[in-house]
């Protein structure tokens, strides 16, 4: 089962195993403005909406603000993860056992041509791949390896605008997509697409930059974590 969380909202979706359950779906957003996800067998994913330097000041309090839940009530964070009460997904245990991660990686550069691609047929710039960006999505897949889970919450209760900006990279915009249980970067690009969330992080206009990150963990139950950031700086 995989996961992607929306851009509105920390959504979360489960695929990688073909699961019938209610799609789950947290809120958490400048406006705290509810997302929803639906469940597929690929993974779940996660879109943080995009976050501008004229609203710093909301952008950090929506980290710290409560938000609204639709998640199931037996999901629990480990203590001494700060991220706020459902505010992130854990996968049921066994969920992605049956399926083949050995060929799983992540080339940047392709990647950056995918995300362009699309762009392009949108009449969009394209994006450059950043350093800082890509630290900043590095740690965060670290993060949620970590703690085995699928959020846009820290385990230190940081949100993508936190994370970015500890980079050093002077943003203006920040967006964050997340994506767990998928094997293949078209998969997880795949799921982006087909979430509205997800897409209109794909598609922001005013994006300039881009950081890409994959991170394995065979030992979890949701097995990758992949996370993309997008930004414009000052």
């Amino acid at each position: 089962m995989s996961r992607v969380l929306l851009p509105v909202a920390i959504a979360v979706v489960i695929a990688g195993c073909s699961m019938n359950s209610k799609p789950l779906s947290t809120a958490f957003s400048d406006s705290n403005i509810g997302s929803t996800a639906s469940t597929s067998r690929q993974g779940a994913l996660g879109g943080e909406p995009a976050t501008r330097a004229s609203a710093k000041t909301q952008g950090s309090a929506s980290g710290s603000s409560a938000p609204s839940s639709n998640a199931s009530s037996g999901t629990k964070v480990a203590s001494a993860d700060r991220a706020m009460p459902g505010a992130s997904e854990k996968a049921p245990k066994g969920a992605l056992a049956d399926r083949d991660y050995s060929q799983t990686k992540l080339d940047a550069e392709a990647a950056l041509e995918l995300v362009n691609q699309y762009r392009k047929q949108n009449g969009l710039k394209p994006l450059k791949l950043n350093a800082s960006l890509s630290e900043a999505a590095k740690n965060h897949s670290r993060d949620l390896a970590k703690w085995d889970r699928i959020s846009h919450f820290g385990s230190d209760g940081s949100n993508p605008w936190d994370r970015v900006k500890r980079t050093g990279y002077n943003a203006r915009l920040a967006a964050e997509n997340v994506g767990t249980g998928q094997a293949t970067i078209d998969e997880v690009f795949k799921g982006w697409k087909e979430s509205p969330g997800h897409n209109k992080n794909l598609l922001l206009a005013d994006a300039e930059h881009m950081g890409i990150a994959l991170v394995q963990e065979p030992k979890t139950e949701f097995k990758t974590f992949w996370t993309l950031v997008f930004g414009a700086s000052l």
